[in-house]
């Protein structure tokens, strides 16, 4: 199965990453890569409480890195890799300006 990420930023192109089911990552594996990245980036949880939802973490990673963390191929195949197995969806549009993920 293929899976498809695409990240939009306030400016310029959307970022289209593509991968074959093989590269996504476990449920487990996902959650931890996102966890370390949104703790490395210093990155603020969105709502009062606190709370950090697992959609919080793909939007504020995806805002932490900007157009120029994903011009790094490596890491943003592992971000797509992270997104497709902790979501456990095909087909991910991460629109960071409007902090919104839909399937």
């Amino acid at each position: 199965m293929q899976a498809r990420i695409t990240v939009i930023f306030e400016t310029g192109a959307p970022v289209e990453l593509q991968l074959d089911g093989a590269e996504v990552l476990s449920f487990e594996a996902a959650r931890r890569w996102l966890d370390e990245q949104f703790v490395r980036m210093e990155c603020e949880p969105l709502r009062g409480s606190g709370k950090v939802l697992l959609a919080d973490k793909v939007i504020q990673v995806a805002a932490g890195a900007g157009p120029s963390g994903f011009a790094d191929a490596a890491w943003a195949l592992d971000y797509a890799r992270a997104v497709s197995g902790a979501l456990s969806k095909a087909l991910v549009k991460v629109d960071v300006a409007r902090q919104a993920v839909s399937y």
